[in-house]
Parts: structure tokens; C-alpha cells; sequence
């Protein structure tokens, strides 16, 4: 990759601007270090020389134009084809960056891809290799003196880096250990010792002790000893195999023997995995009724920290999609400028626009990073989830509202699903679909399905606005109780005289359901529980019912 173009030019660096809800858009110089692993980020910050850097295998997505929140709110300023999105694994917060020129954000959005890709198609020899390269540069970022020695203030700086969360006490304990001069520095050996010992398994290294015998190696034989003894049916040409492609050491591999460090790459590799590799692709049955499956869903989508005074976000959304959910949560209240607004009533959370997030959900719906399965729809027999699938998941998803508008923004929440969403919405049954009978994921592909309050049909009652019980608040009620409780005490003393103060009630017309929010709930109608015997002799698959987890501990119990 050194000859393409896009490498050399991420190699030479870039001015890129980062763009943050905070201050004025910052240049740094973005460079990609030689280990073509790392990027790092030099200028600006508080020591002249102080650098921070990023691991490319640690990005999740790189996403082109004003494709986050960041940048639709912040990012105006800059012409789309100059700004990308980083988006990082686990919960590191997406950086923002816009660059000088549209070509060299294309060079950096190229690039950052086909590294990405390569890194993903290493084997773990390949890997390996790369590993002196990756960790001296980590330790060359993170000597800030330049004295070529570590300081414990510097070995934590590292083990950030290195994405090691490690507890303090446990840290200093093996930086003492491994200081054997005193001075409170780690150099040379004593520096490759810590490292060494950050790597240890010792639950490993007693297996392999067990199996290997005194001399600490361990034959064909004995490993196919180990397999068989896992459950495996193995033989001894089946081990020679694993020897041949996991042992590192050359000599112990031409004589058909395995040391320690082959033994865990092994055991760590994915042939090495309890799960089964088969399960690493849809294989489940998708052709059944949609209550026939464990749904992976998510409460309070929206919230990015806590549910009492946390941010709202459009890409918690994102990110819940990319993890696999084929269920979120919509909390939708009265906004103004006649616009609903999503976030968690009764307390300081922000509030952000129903509209955005359906723009969002719209955007993100049917993707899905690797690793997470159908989606993730699992059947219930022999539940199991998926650890990878291809880039796009075609399964439904629902989108569970919980609604606290007055009918005038209902009826706009459900011109903007039918907007946004167009052809993905699903308003109307199936074709030639059974009524007695759910459609099944596989029936519903691509599709996104609305889950709430419906009015009854002509034949049971007159069409118009119907007062409805709220099954979905049942669940919420002994939350919601306590959170108003707290964030009263939280406001108590506050200047509480502005507009805003609206958050603290819902619509009057709230418990009603206008006809145009009723018209597109098809499969999943919320309906307050008419009891189990009731439910049993009476089945209406599309009805659902939510529990608070009282509730359901208390019918467990009684009917279980």
C-alpha cells in the first residue's frame, strides 16, 4: 500500500480542521505514522511538541459530507465534499474534521478505507509482524521528556494509547515489579519486561504446562491429546495442521512442535473460538412469525449519558443500528414551532428533533458494522447471537413510540415517517398475508415497522379521535415516578420562568391518537394487557403488550 496515492499523501499529512460544538474549528496536522496503523495529531495543544494519535483499527466507519451530527449542527461553514466523519469502536466520540480542499479529503476518506480493509484481512502472523513497529512508536508518543524512559505517569499515558483500561493500583504494582533499579523509570529490558508481562495469560500458560509436560513443548500428539479432550474429534494430521499454521518459531514448526506463544495464538484465533464458525453468518430460520424470535432492542435510544440531565443524540441511534438493535425507542413530546421533539419527559435531558432522528434511523436502518449477526433476530430455540454477518442487515426494524403529543404533532410525526421513510415505512398488511399470523423477518425485509396506539376499525367503533389507555407508559411508570421525584429536587431553587418550563408537561390531548399516527401501525399495536387467560383463548397477533418488570415478576408468580 506505501506506492498508492492516498497512502503517501495521509503519509506526508494533511491541515485538518476538527470541528466541535465548543470554540472555533481547530487545524491540527493529521500524519499516518510508517507502522500504517496509526495516525498522529501534532500542534496546538498545550506543550509545543505534544502529540495525540489514534489507532486506525480502532475506527469503526469514516463517513463523507455532513454525515453527523457534529457537522450538520457545527459544520455549515465548510462545503460537504471537505468534511468526513471518524467513527470509533465502543464509546469514543466521533471526530469531525473538514479539510482545506476536496482533494484531500477525498485522499483521507480513500485512504482510511483501504487501510481499514487491510488491517481487517491480517492473519495473526501478519499482525504479529506489525506489532514492534505499532508499539515503539506508542512508546516513543507516549516518552513526553524524551529521556528513553517511563515515568509511571508516561507507562499510563501509554496504556491509554494501547486501549488498555487498566486499574491504577494493579498498573503501579507491575511497574515496581519490573523497576529493578529503583529510580522510578522503566528503560531498556525493564520496559519490554512490563510490556511482557501485560501480555501474560497465566490460565494459558498452565494449560499448556498441563499438556506439554517438563519440557515445555508441546508435541502433535499431545496437542491432540488437548483438542480431543475439548470435545473435538481430532487427529493427528488435524494437529500437525494447527501447529503448521499457528507456531511462530520455524525450527519447533518443521519438527511438528508447539511452544507457548503458538499455542495461545492459536487458542486466540478463530478457529480457536467456542463459538461455532458456521454461526458467524445468518443460519438461523427467518421464515417463522415475528413473535417466534428474541428481538435486540434498545430503551431510551436517544440517551448518550444519564437519564436525568444527559445529552439527546441522533447518533445514538446510529450506533445502536450499527450494533445490531432491530428495536428503538422514540420518547416523542411537544416542541415548538409546531416541530415534536424527542427526549426523556419530565427531566433535563436535551431535546432533539423527531424529524432528525427519523432522517437518521432512515440512513441506518438496514446497515450494520461486522459482527453483529441477522441483525440481531434470534429464534428462540437454541438462541444465539450472531458475532458477524455481511455490511447491510435487510431484517425489520420497529420503531417503538411513546408518544406525548397533542394530535396536531402526531399527525405531523406521521408525515414525517411517510416523508423521510417513503417505500421503507410499511402502512399497510402485506399481500395475501394470513390475518391470523405474523409476517415473518424474512416477509418484512428492508421494511420499518411502527409500534403504538391504534383506533379501532369502522366495524368496532366510529372512525375519528378515540381515547386511548397507555400500555406502552405501564412499563415506565415506576421510573418515571422516581425520576420526577429526583429531578424535582434537582430544580427545586432553579429559574424555572422561561417557555421551556412546557417540558414540564405533556399535551392535554396526549392520551388521544390522531388518524393519521393510527394509519401506520400495522403489526405491532400497543394494547394494555387483557390478562393471560384472556390473551390465551383469545390471540391477536398483532397486539403487544409492555411490562414493568414488577408486573411481570408478579405474573411469573401467579401464573407462571
Amino acid at each position: 500500500l506505501t506506492e498508492d496515492e492516498d497512502i503517501q499523501r495521509m503519509l506526508r499529512g494533511s491541515l485538518l480542521r476538527k470541528i466541535k460544538s465548543r470554540g472555533g474549528p481547530r487545524e491540527r496536522l493529521f500524519r499516518l505514522q510508517e507502522d500504517g496503523a496509526t495516525v498522529c495529531v501534532e500542534g496546538g495543544f498545550r506543550r509545543a511538541r505534544a502529540q495525540q494519535s489514534f489507532s486506525v483499527m480502532h475506527i469503526e466507519g469514516v463517513r463523507e459530507g455532513h454525515q453527523s451530527e457534529g457537522l450538520r449542527k457545527y459544520g455549515a461553514a465548510f462545503p460537504a465534499r471537505h468534511c468526513f466523519t471518524l467513527v470509533f469502536k465502543g464509546k469514543r466520540k466521533n471526530l469531525d474534521l473538514a479539510a482545506r480542499g476536496e482533494e484531500d479529503a477525498r485522499h483521507w476518506v480513500q485512504g482510511l478505507t483501504k487501510l481499514m480493509r487491510r488491517l481487517q484481512a491480517m492473519s495473526q502472523t501478519e499482525k504479529l509482524d506489525q506489532y514492534p513497529f505499532w508499539i515503539h512508536g506508542v512508546l516513543q508518543r507516549a516518552d513526553r521528556n524524551k529521556d528513553n524512559k517511563m515515568s509511571f505517569r508516561e507507562v499510563k499515558s501509554m496504556l491509554r494509547m494501547i486501549n488498555i483500561d487498566m486499574d491504577d493500583v494493579y498498573a503501579y504494582k507491575l511497574f515496581k515489579e519490573c523497576d529493578r533499579s529503583g529510580n522510578e523509570r522503566l528503560e531498556g529490558w525493564e520496559l519490554e519486561e512490563f510490556c511482557r508481562r501485560l501480555l501474560r495469560r497465566p490460565e494459558l500458560e498452565e494449560l499448556f504446562g498441563h499438556y506439554s509436560g517438563e519440557d515445555h513443548v508441546l508435541s502433535a500428539e499431545e496437542l491432540r491429546d488437548f483438542l480431543r479432550d475439548q470435545g473435538e474429534d481430532a487427529s493427528l494430521h488435524q494437529a500437525r495442521t494447527i501447529i503448521r499454521t499457528y507456531e511462530l518459531n520455524e525450527t519447533a514448526r518443521q519438527q511438528d512442535l508447539m511452544m507457548l506463544d503458538g499455542f495461545m495464538m492459536y487458542l486466540l484465533s478463530a478457529a480457536g473460538d467456542i463459538l461455532n464458525q458456521e454461526h458467524t453468518k445468518v443460519h438461523q430460520d427467518m421464515s417463522q412469525p415475528l413473535c417466534h424470535y428474541f428481538i435486540s432492542s434498545s430503551h431510551n435510544t436517544y440517551l448518550t449519558h444519564n437519564q436525568i440531565g444527559g445529552t439527546s443524540s441522533t447518533e445514538a441511534y446510529v450506533r445502536a443500528l450499527m450494533a445490531g438493535c432491530r428495536c428503538v425507542e422514540l420518547d416523542c413530546w411537544e416542541g415548538s414551532d409546531g416541530e415534536p421533539v424527542v427526549y426523556h419527559g419530565h427531566t433535563l435531558t436535551s431535546k432533539i428533533l423527531f424529524r432528525d432522528v427519523i432522517e437518521s434511523i432512515r440512513d441506518y436502518a438496514f446497515k450494520v458494522s461486522p459482527g453483529t449477526g441477522a441483525g440481531c433476530w434470534v429464534p428462540v430455540p437454541g438462541a444465539e447471537r450472531c458475532p458477524s454477518c455481511p455490511q447491510q442487515s435487510p431484517y425489520p426494524v420497529i420503531l417503538s413510540l411513546e408518544n406525548h403529543c397533542g394530535l396536531e404533532q402526531q399527525a405531523t410525526m406521521a408525515r414525517h415517517m411517510k416523508a423521510i421513510l417513503g417505500d421503507m415505512l410499511l402502512t399497510e398488511p402485506l399481500e395475501g398475508q394470513d390475518p391470523h399470523h405474523l409476517p415473518s423477518p424474512e416477509q418484512l425485509k428492508g421494511k420499518v415497522l411502527v409500534k403504538g396506539k391504534k383506533l379501532p376499525e369502522p366495524w368496532q367503533e366510529p372512525q375519528g379521535v378515540t381515547s386511548l389507555s397507555e400500555p406502552e407508559e405501564e412499563e415506565e411508570e415506576e421510573e418515571e415516578e422516581k425520576l420526577q421525584e429526583r429531578s424535582s429536587r434537582q430544580v427545586s431553587g432553579s429559574p424555572m420562568g422561561s417557555p421551556d418550563t412546557a417540558w414540564l408537561l405533556q399535551a392535554k390531548d396526549a392520551s388521544q391518537v390522531a388518524p393519521e399516527l393510527s394509519a401506520v401501525v400495522v403489526y405491532c399495536q400497543a394494547v394494555p394487557f387483557p390478562g393471560l387467560a384472556h390473551a390465551l383463548h383469545h390471540p391477536r397477533p398483532c397486539e403487544m403488550s409492555s411490562f414493568s418488570e414488577r408486573k411481570a415478576r408478579k405474573l411469573i408468580k401467579e401464573a407462571g
